[in-house]
């Protein structure tokens, strides 16, 4: 059986990124590790992967990347979409820089991957896009609704990128993680204030509960999760949505179904903690 050859995005140490690279290449495919810079992609064992510098919110360096891959082994069987970063504050606090970063790193990256892989996969008609999304897809949460709406678009690509690909035999997998661990909140807590003069600023202790809401005991552990997510991504029929995870999986596969109203005040009731 022939190698495959996966390009994973946002891999840095410490991330799922990270274990989602290990994990194909324990599964014996050709991984691409890529990250903004190779410094955060140390720790990778050399086996099975190699490690490349991309940019995912620049066209120029996405075409690059994907062009030397395709140069060099031919094709690109699948492609895992994870390079994300959270927005948490309040929604009317965050700028019009700060909306673009978000939806430029969380969900125009997604597009502009697909394009630049899609024709080659199209032309094998073969190859399979992963998408990693969020549970707040579906239920929005207050502290952090700028990374809710940009995770609500990748669902919605998700879905019409499998429609309008299908003829292409191009199968897509959007994962919703739910409390995994990894170091997105601690990263997002050396770099968060509330804007001088919020509306906001009392709900601040709220924001970090919001925050680090998908890490505690109870979040699935990083390499646990990347071996259930790769194990049905490689498998025979990959689901079209898939949400693995720790403590909050089922209850937001519940919230889901339930009215819409009671889900929002139920959100607000959990994170709206003030000093």
């Amino acid at each position: 059986m022939a190698t495959s050859i996966v390009l994973v995005t946002g891999c840095s140490k410490g991330g799922i990124g990270f274990a989602f690279c290990e994990e194909f290449a324990n599964k014996n495919c050709k991984v691409y590790a890529t990250a903004r810079a190779l410094s955060k992609l140390e720790g990778l064992p050399e086996n099975n992967i190699e490690k490349l510098e991309l940019d995912v919110t620049s066209d120029s360096a996405v075409q690059d990347v994907v062009q030397k891959i395709l140069e060099k082994e031919g094709k690109i069987d699948v492609l895992v979409n994870n390079a994300g970063m959270i927005a948490a504050g309040a929604l009317m606090d965050q700028t019009s820089q700060q909306v673009l970063e978000a939806f430029d790193t969380n969900t125009f990256s997604v597009l502009r991957l697909a394009r630049a892989v899609i024709p080659s996969m199209a032309a094998r008609k073969s190859g399979i896009i992963v998408n990693i999304s969020s549970v707040v897809e579906d239920v929005s949460t207050p502290w952090n609704g700028l990374y809710c709406a940009t995770k609500a678009a990748v669902r919605a690509i998700s879905e019409i990128i499998s429609m309008e690909c299908g003829p292409f035999n191009i199968q897509v997998v959007n994962v919703a993680p739910a409390a995994v661990t990894s170091m997105i909140s601690e990263n997002q807590l050396t770099k968060f204030t509330v804007p001088e003069g919020s509306l906001f600023s009392a709900y601040l202790p709220g924001m970090i509960k919001r925050i680090n809401a998908s890490q505690g005991p109870k979040s699935m552990e990083t390499r646990e999760f990347a071996r259930r997510v790769v194990r049905r991504v490689l498998s025979r029929r990959p689901p079209l949505h898939l949400m693995e995870g720790g403590q909050n999986k089922w209850l937001f596969k519940i919230l889901a179904w339930l009215p819409r109203k009671w889900v929002l005040w139920l959100m607000w009731r959990t994170y709206n903690k003030t000093e």
